[in-house]
C-alpha cells in the first residue's frame, strides 16, 4: 500500500428535516403481471435482442445509423423490463440491481417515464427502516437455484409485512439523479408528486450512509464489501482484501451462477469470491450492524465514486426540494461538506487522482483505478483538480481518446486485464459520469469526445455489458440494460455543457 497519508478530520452529518413518509405512491399506469404466455414472449424477445445485437455488431459501420441505436436500445429495454422493474440481463443478472435502476432509469426516462418511475420505486419498496437501500431486489418468481447468492443465503430478516426478499448491503447512491432526471424529463404535476415520495426516501438513504457508515469519522461514506462499490472485483481492492484469507471452502455446495452463464475468463476468479462470501457471511452473520464495524470487519474502504456519487445525490435533492418547497441549503452545504472530504482523504498528488482508504490502516490504495476520476463529477471539485483528472483519463494510464473511452484500471498496469470485469474493460456507465463532469466543467471538446466515443463503441459491437479496451469487441451480456439506457440518454442529449444548478449559486 502507499504510504502517503492525507489530512483527516472529524465531521457530523447535518440533520435534516424531511416531509413524513406516505405509504401511498402517486398514481401512474402500470404493467399487469405476466402471463405464462407472456413470460415466454418476454424470454423469446430477449433471445431476439441478443441476435439482433450481434447481428448488428457484425454489420458494417455505415449500416447502423442513430436511428438503429435508438431502436435496438429500447428493444433491449423491453425485452429485460419484468413486470416491475428492468433486470440487468436476462441470464446473468435475473434481479433488480440498485444503481443499474437508478442509470436505467435516466434511459428510461428519455422513452417511457412511466415505466422510469415505477422501476425506481419497486427498488425503494425494499428500503430498510434504517435507510439503507439494499443492492439486491430479488423476484419472488426466480428460482433460488438460477442466481447466486440469492435470498436463503442473505436471510435478511422481514422488516415489515410484505416487505420485498432483498440483500443486507447497499449500493453507489445514484438515485437521486435518476430521480431529478426522470422529473425533468416531464416536469408536470405527477412528476412533482413522485418527488414528494421520493423525498424522504432518498434523505433518509444518505443520512444512513453519512451516519451509520462514516466509520473512520471523516465525513464519508465506507464500504463494507466490494460489491457495494459496484466495481466488484477492481484492482482498488486488491491490498484490503489482502486482509481477508482465502478459503475456497465457503464455496462448497454453493454452485457459482455467473460461471454457468458466461465465460469463467470474463468473471472474477473463485479467490475474489471465496472472499467475497466470506465477507457477505461475515456481515451476515453480525446482524448487519455498522456499530463496531472498525473492530470487528475486515473490509472497510472508503471508495471515490461513492462517495463522488453521494456528493452528487445532495446537490441533485437541493434541486428536488427547490422543486417540492423545502430548504435545499442543508443539501448544498453536505455536498460541499462530502467534496472538501473526498479531497482531503482521498486525493494522491503522486498519482494525480482518487484513490481508495483503508479505513482499518488510514493509507490509501496504489491501484490507479476509474474509480479516483469520477470525483469529476462533483461540481465544486477545485480547478486544479479537474485539470488533473482529465490529465490522467487522456493520459496512457487510461486511454481516453477519440476512439475509445476510458478503460476501468491502468492500462500500463503488469495485472492489467482487458476482459474480466473491472480489471480493465471500458464501462459504458462510468464513462457516462466523466462524461456528465467533463460537461458541468465546461469542457465542451473533451465532453464531445467521449461521447462520440461512447457511442461509436456501441454502434461497432452492440449493447454490452462491458467492452475490451483495445479492440472494442463486446465483453459480458449481450443484451445489458444500463449500456442501452445510458446511450439512450447520449443520443438525446447531444450538448457539450450543462448549467450549474442556480442553488449552488445562491447558498454561501
Amino acid at each position: 500500500m502507499s504510504n502517503i497519508s492525507t489530512t483527516t478530520t472529524t465531521t457530523t452529518a447535518e440533520p435534516l428535516t424531511t416531509p413524513p413518509l406516505t405509504t401511498t405512491s402517486p398514481p401512474f399506469p402500470t404493467t399487469p403481471p405476466l402471463s405464462t404466455a407472456a413470460a415466454t414472449a418476454t424470454a423469446a424477445a430477449t433471445t431476439a435482442t441478443a441476435a439482433a445485437t450481434t447481428a448488428t455488431a457484425a454489420a458494417g459501420s455505415d449500416e447502423r445509423s442513430t436511428d438503429d441505436l435508438w431502436h435496438m436500445a429500447r428493444a433491449v429495454l423491453d425485452a429485460n423490463w419484468s413486470r416491475t422493474h428492468t433486470v440487468p440481463s436476462r441470464t446473468l443478472y435475473p434481479h433488480q440491481w440498485s444503481w443499474d435502476a437508478a442509470f436505467i432509469s435516466i434511459g428510461l426516462a428519455r422513452v417511457d417515464p412511466d415505466r422510469a418511475w415505477q422501476d425506481l420505486r419497486n427498488l425503494f419498496q425494499a428500503q430498510w427502516p434504517d435507510g439503507r437501500v439494499p443492492h439486491i431486489v430479488f423476484d419472488p418468481d426466480v428460482a433460488e437455484r438460477d442466481y447466486f447468492p440469492g435470498p436463503g443465503f442473505w436471510q435478511v430478516p422481514q422488516l415489515r409485512p410484505g416487505h420485498p426478499d432483498g440483500t443486507g448491503i447497499v449500493q453507489p447512491p445514484a438515485h437521486a439523479l435518476a430521480v431529478w432526471a426522470a422529473y425533468q424529463r416531464r416536469p408536470d404535476a405527477r412528476s412533482v408528486d413522485q418527488l414528494r415520495w421520493f423525498y424522504p426516501r432518498l434523505v433518509a438513504a444518505q443520512d444512513y450512509l453519512l451516519g451509520a457508515r462514516d466509520v473512520g469519522g471523516g465525513g464519508l461514506a465506507s464500504i463494507v464489501h466490494p460489491w457495494e462499490s459496484g466495481l466488484d472485483n477492481s484492482p482498488a481492492w486488491d491490498e484490503a482484501l489482502a486482509a481477508v484469507p482465502v478459503d475456497l471452502g465457503v464455496l462448497a455446495g454453493r454452485n457459482r451462477h455467473d460461471n454457468r452463464v458466461a465465460a469463467a475468463a470474463h468473471r472474477p476468479t473463485d479467490e475474489d469470491y471465496a472472499r467475497f462470501i466470506a465477507l457477505a457471511l461475515a456481515y451476515r452473520d453480525g446482524g448487519y450492524h455498522d456499530d463496531g464495524l472498525r473492530d470487528r470487519h475486515a473490509f472497510i474502504v472508503e471508495c471515490p465514486t461513492f462517495n463522488a456519487l453521494l456528493g452528487a445525490a445532495e446537490q441533485a435533492l437541493a434541486d428536488i426540494a427547490a422543486v417540492i418547497g423545502v430548504d435545499p441549503a442543508p443539501h448544498l452545504r453536505r455536498a460541499r461538506r462530502i467534496t472538501r472530504a473526498i479531497d482531503n482523504r482521498l486525493w494522491n498528488p503522486r498519482t494525480g487522482l482518487y484513490h481508495t482508504r483503508d479505513v482499518r490502516t488510514g493509507r490509501l490504495g496504489s491501484a490507479r483505478c476509474v474509480n479516483g476520476l469520477v470525483p469529476l463529477l462533483l461540481a465544486e471539485l477545485p480547478a486544479e483538480r479537474v485539470a488533473a483528472l482529465i490529465t490522467a483519463a487522456e493520459s496512457k494510464h487510461f486511454g481516453l481518446s477519440a476512439t475509445m473511452p476510458v478503460a476501468s484500471y491502468d492500462r500500463t498496469a503488469a495485472d492489467f486485464d482487458p476482459v474480466r470485469y473491472w480489471r480493465g474493460p471500458v464501462w459504458i456507465n462510468i464513462n457516462w459520469l466523466l462524461w456528465r463532469g467533463l460537461r458541468a466543467h465546461g469542457r465542451p471538446a473533451q465532453a464531445a469526445e467521449l461521447r462520440t466515443a461512447m457511442l461509436e463503441l456501441v454502434r461497432r459491437s452492440g449493447y454490452y455489458e462491458y467492452f475490451h479496451p483495445t479492440t472494442g469487441d463486446g465483453v459480458g451480456s449481450a443484451a445489458f440494460s444500463w449500456t442501452a439506457a445510458l446511450v439512450l440518454d447520449l443520443l438525446a442529449d447531444s450538448s457539450t455543457t450543462v448549467e450549474a444548478s442556480p442553488l449552488a449559486q445562491s447558498i454561501g
